[in-house]
């Protein structure tokens, strides 16, 4: 915590220099993946209008697909400040250089607005932006900050969206990003609103356009496809999204191992077809998709929330970032995450950190972070705490869990303890 913290530098406008040896280089990367897309009402923005443009994430073909739609635009990237880590001087200068600029997720940051006018009004350059923040969980729109609306009314400017077809399928995060090469990539790019619609619509208007246009079901669009993925490790790590047998009621028995989803303690088995579908071995399915199943964990959630039930209580790893030369490890701890919030104790009492469950609209967790291991991020814009749970797969409740305390939260179906907000 004594460590200075990063200094603040203005954006970029990368260089057409940059812009084109990008584009270049992203033609490697989308090799093999038939990468097309269509447009739609683009005609509505000029080509050197500074805009905001919209992106849905689901791997790290996002960014080379981004490049190719947009190139010659200038553009600068809205990033995570732990891209940055580890990068050394050059590489850090070379982030900077090609127009990303570093936050923090799911932490409210006032110099990101200001960084994002600046570029769009001082640099003349477009802003890249992923407002999900963090690659898709479960196949599913990912909650979108509840500010979005005001955000577009203080940018002023055309507001695009680029909405991506089979790179959550070819490149899933539960998977550990194992690549299904044989799955193709698309997307639709289209003029959400325009410079006068954004100035004539309400914040509520904009807000409820933003969810609409982010409410895709990746799980669904494979089986209405016929894309078929037949590779023998689709099922790996599907109990990450997939953690409480519907038929018995427990989690922490379900493992996902090469096709199939397995509940160790009631012993039921679902194979995850070729097609995407889920399909009980026994033929008695509660679900058929991915989705559904995930939505009916969701429902639970909510529920234990409003009956008081709810509780994570484990023992975690712990990491903490400061600054972007490194991921600090800084030994073991315990992490409760209940009505009142998340509770992190640690290095042998050193660390002490409350989170309030209104502070946030959603967590930054992720499946096999940099290749780490399952991650439950917490903290504010001095520290960020990195935790990685000894249980398997509570990763996905408890992000859903922080998602669904704040609507409850927010809509006063609950209220905060006493000696809490005291």
């Amino acid at each position: 915590m004594k460590k200075p913290r990063p200094k603040h530098k203005n954006p970029v406008k990368p260089h057409m220099f940059w812009r084109t040896l990008i584009r270049i280089l992203t033609n490697f990367s989308l090799a093999g993946s038939g990468f097309q897309y269509t447009t739609e009402g683009m005609e509505k923005i000029k080509k050197d209008e500074p805009c905001l443009i919209l992106m849905n994430h689901s791997c790290f073909l996002d960014m080379p697909m981004a490049y190719q739609i947009l190139y010659p635009r200038p553009l600068n990237i809205v990033c995570s400040a732990d891209a940055f880590i580890g990068m050394g001087g050059f590489m850090s200068w070379l982030m900077y250089t090609i127009g990303c600029i570093p936050t923090q997720k799911f932490v409210t940051d006032v110099t990101l607005i200001k960084d994002m006018t600046y570029c769009l009004r001082e640099k003349k350059s477009s802003i890249l932006m992923y407002p999900e923040a963090s690659y898709c969980f479960d196949g599913r729109a990912t909650a979108l900050p509840r500010k979005m609306g005001v955000l577009l009314k203080k940018l002023d400017v055309p507001v695009v969206m680029i909405e991506t077809s089979g790179a959550f399928s070819r490149n899933p995060l539960y998977n550990q990003l194992q690549v299904r090469k044989n799955v193709p990539v698309s997307a639709h790019v289209r003029c959400l609103y325009t410079q006068e619609e954004v100035r004539s619509m309400s914040v509520q208007e904009l807000s409820d356009g933003l969810d609409e246009a982010f409410s895709f079901d990746h799980w669904k669009w494979q089986v209405d496809t016929g894309l078929e993925i037949h590779e023998d490790f689709r099922a790996d790590g599907l109990s990450r999204i997939l953690y409480r047998c519907p038929h018995c009621g427990k989690e922490g028995f379900m493992e996902g191992k090469g096709t199939t989803l397995t509940c160790h303690n009631c012993n039921k088995v679902y194979e995850l077809t070729p097609q995407g579908a889920l399909r009980s071995t026994d033929g008695d399915s509660k679900f058929t998709l991915v989705s559904q199943w995930s939505q009916w964990q969701r429902e639970q959630i909510r529920q234990e929330i409003l009956d008081g039930t709810y509780k994570l209580d484990i023992d975690v790893d712990i990491a903490m970032i400061v600054d972007h030369k490194a991921i600090y490890r800084v030994g073991t701890g315990h992490l409760v995450h209940d009505l009142t919030g998340f509770h992190l104790i640690g290095c042998d009492g050193a660390l002490e950190y409350h989170q309030a469950p209104q502070n946030c609209y959603g967590l930054y967790a992720d499946y096999y972070w940099y290749e780490i291991g399952d991650m439950i991020g917490i903290g504010n814009n001095e520290v960020r705490y990195h935790c990685f749970p000894r249980s398997v797969d509570v990763v996905a409740k408890t992000r859903t869990a922080t998602e669904e305390m704040y609507k409850l939260y927010k809509s006063r179906q609950l209220k905060m303890p006493h000696a809490v907000e005291a």
